[in-house]
């Protein structure tokens, strides 16, 4: 009986410390992973390219960064044809060109993060993308429609580092599309830009040209559509023509629309007017410059930040009735290939073979495009706009689309040793079927 007790409890305490060592092991293994995140903290976690968790942040200085990009990108634009009318979004350009920057490194990414004012890549900027990409899209509301899309297009073969296509969609909520950029280009093209006319109501129908995608393995594209309307509608039975004085001195007649109740504000050199929308997220400022002033519009982040501040805390109402607001009814459309002009800005470095895109991809070389389109229409009842952006990335030892060679008639096999050149098979195929 002794023996069959003392043979239980020895059996129990066996039993005791196997599960108190598969405990231990656990504790162990999870203490591991403890030190190491405490070790280096990881604040934003991706999986499988999908953004799971974000640093509490604020998009208001991606804002400043953006307006400033957009401001000299509209000053560069303006110097290549002071005649001509202009639209860009800076939101989908600076979209486009950050996704690309995620993937930059060394001198291309300072350069880089210099032109589009952009702090360095990582967690923090991460959760700033990703706390602008919220408040777009809570924009929408009874009245006002925003719409955006971005997307990386890769070729079959040439997938991204999974590192990469984590960061954009944390920052972007982009998503990855697969097209034959480098087998068949034009038909890339047209594939993405079925995506771009969906994205923007039809808007912008064409962003890429057949042979633009030639040599170009990974493309990273934004789309953006806007339908709000004005918090209070021009009347259509005001809308008049009237005189207008062009870039070029010239006097023409346009159709205006006419309304009161606005607040506006005179600062820094030029008089602004803030036209909200339906709902009170979104605002339109009208910045006309001081009399006298010509040529292309020195408008820097600066001045443009006075202006908007005393706007909004020292701008007067204007009451209806007493003061009319007279604002040219448009329609425009600008599209353009932007390369040459941002290479001009100082982001030179990521065109050139030199560029470093390897957080992107190990054989990604540098931007072989970038392509903007964008269209605004103001009218009585509100505004309509859409933009699109579209960056090609060339791979580093494919500067062409790759070609096809089909040994279709009589051709020869040759084996060598590499090191020696000794030729250790020699072969005609004259008939493989036999």
């Amino acid at each position: 009986m002794q023996r069959r007790a003392a043979a239980a409890r020895l059996t129990f305490m066996r039993a005791t410390l196997r599960i108190t060592a598969g405990v231990a092991a656990a504790v162990i293994t999870a203490a591991g992973c403890g030190q190491a995140v405490a070790a280096r903290p990881q604040p934003t976690a991706v999986s499988r390219g999908v953004a799971a968790n974000h640093l509490a942040a604020t998009p208001r200085a991606l804002g400043v960064a953006d307006t400033a990009f957009g401001l000299e990108v509209l000053g560069a634009w303006c110097r290549q044809d002071s005649r001509a009318n202009i639209v860009l979004s800076p939101e989908s350009l600076a979209s486009g060109l950050g996704m690309a920057y995620l993937g930059a490194r060394g001198s291309t990414a300072r350069a880089m993060s210099a032109v589009l004012h952009l702090p360095a890549a990582g967690a923090a900027l991460e959760a700033g993308l990703h706390a602008r990409s919220a408040a777009l899209r809570e924009l929408d509301g009874p009245g006002v429609t925003v719409a955006g899309s971005d997307r990386v297009w890769i070729n079959p073969g040439m997938a991204p580092l999974r590192s990469y296509t984590g960061a954009v969609a944390a920052g972007y909520g982009a998503t990855v599309g697969r097209a034959p950029l480098l087998t068949s280009p034009a038909a890339a093209a047209r594939q993405i830009d079925t995506a771009i006319a969906a994205a923007t109501r039809g808007h912008i129908p064409e962003l890429l040209g057949p042979d633009s995608l030639n040599g170009i393995a990974w493309v990273l594209t934004d789309a953006l559509y806007l339908d709000a309307d004005w918090a209070a509608p021009f009347p259509a039975s005001q809308t008049k023509p009237g005189p207008f004085t062009t870039a070029s001195g010239q006097q023409v007649s346009a159709e205006f629309l006419h309304g009161g109740a606005f607040r506006s504000v005179s600062a820094g050199g030029w008089t602004a007017v803030s036209l909200p929308y339906r709902g009170g997220k979104l605002a339109m400022t009208a910045l006309l410059p001081d009399s006298g002033s010509g040529g292309c519009p020195a408008l820097s982040a600066a001045t443009l930040s006075g202006v908007t501040a005393a706007l909004a805390t020292h701008g007067r109402l204007i009451p209806g009735g007493l003061t009319d607001i007279a604002l040219p009814k448009v329609s425009l459309r600008s599209s353009a290939s932007l390369g040459n002009l941002l290479a001009g800005l100082g982001m030179g470095v990521a065109f050139s073979p030199g560029a470093d895109f390897t957080g992107l991809s190990p054989v990604a070389c540098c931007i072989g495009l970038v392509v903007h389109a964008a269209t605004l229409a103001v009218a009585e009842k509100g505004t309509v706009g859409s933009a699109a952006t579209a960056v090609g990335i060339a791979p580093t030892a494919i500067s062409a689309p790759l070609t096809r060679i089909a040994f279709d008639r009589p051709y020869l096999l040759l084996v060598t040793d590499t090191q020696t050149g000794e030729p250790l098979f020699l072969a005609r195929v004259a008939d493989p079927a036999v």
